[in-house]
């Protein structure tokens, strides 16, 4: 179920509480749980409505300008019904603090033995390592890129990213990705030492995701955490190319959650 990040942010914030599908079927279930780039949302609703009985407060609580706005969106794929789907924010994904979790030599044993099942598994062959290796050596780089290094589509290697992050091994910025504390830990264990030329993450608190252009023009001007953002005025924000309201209500929600907020 996509969603936009403007909308995730208001759903985040108990602004928005409701989402109007035209679906075939229902797409979710009540009590689905959806991993998005803000936390966890779950289904608390789904039913079958009739567009003429969709209101104007409805619109509103599915974050619409209006009600003309949202029946417009809903004029495409007119030949389906149209489902109400309630929604609320549970709070943070649970890979969070899975990938932050260094485990000890038993679980390193396991993770390899799961990464052995994913590599029997597959119809190329084992992929695993090289995976966790092109990520490792070149963090924040576009998936694009670490495809064509291994001589694979795009869209099969984020597949199998999604795999290893299922893992807490890797991590999904906004342009890139970036191995875990975890997933280093299990690397290093295969090396039999540590890397000592690893590119760490910055120190501080990450950027929430905000979006590629905002990402870009964030980490132009050098700026990757939150520590940094906090001594920022949102005008000195808006002046950089890609750093729009949508970014700059994601970057105040993430600061408001630790207490935090833009300069001035």
């Amino acid at each position: 179920m996509m969603i936009r990040p403007e909308t995730l942010a208001a759903i985040k914030a108990g602004e928005v509480d409701l989402a109007f599908r035209r679906w075939d079927r229902p797409r979710v279930l009540v009590g689905t749980r959806l991993r998005t780039r803000v936390g966890l949302l779950e289904v608390t609703s789904v039913e079958q409505v009739a567009a003429s009985r969709i209101t104007a407060a409805d619109a509103r609580r599915a974050g619409s300008p209006s009600l003309t706005d949202l029946r417009g969106m809903l004029e495409a794929k007119a030949d389906r019904p149209v489902w109400r789907v309630g929604l609320r924010y549970v709070g943070a994904d649970p890979r969070e603090a899975l990938r932050a979790a260094v485990p000890d030599s038993d679980e390193v044993a396991a993770i390899r033995r799961r990464l052995d099942r994913l590599d029997a598994a597959s119809p190329r062959g084992p992929w695993t390592r090289a995976t966790l290796a092109v990520i490792d050596r070149s963090p924040t780089v576009r998936a694009p890129e670490l495809a064509a290094e291994l001589g694979r589509d795009t869209a099969s290697f984020k597949r199998d990213v999604r795999k290893l992050k299922e893992l807490g091994l890797t991590e999904s910025l906004d342009i890139g990705y970036r191995l875990s504390p975890r997933g280093a830990a299990v690397v290093d264990a295969e090396a039999g030492a540590p890397r000592t030329d690893r590119q760490s993450a910055p120190e501080g608190t990450p950027l929430p995701r905000i979006g590629a252009p905002a990402t870009r023009a964030l980490r132009a001007e050098g700026i990757w955490t939150l520590e940094q953002v906090r001594g920022l005025r949102v005008d000195q924000l808006t002046a950089l190319h890609g750093v729009g309201p949508v970014a700059v209500r994601l970057l105040r929600d993430a600061l408001a959650d630790r207490g935090w907020s833009f300069a001035g």
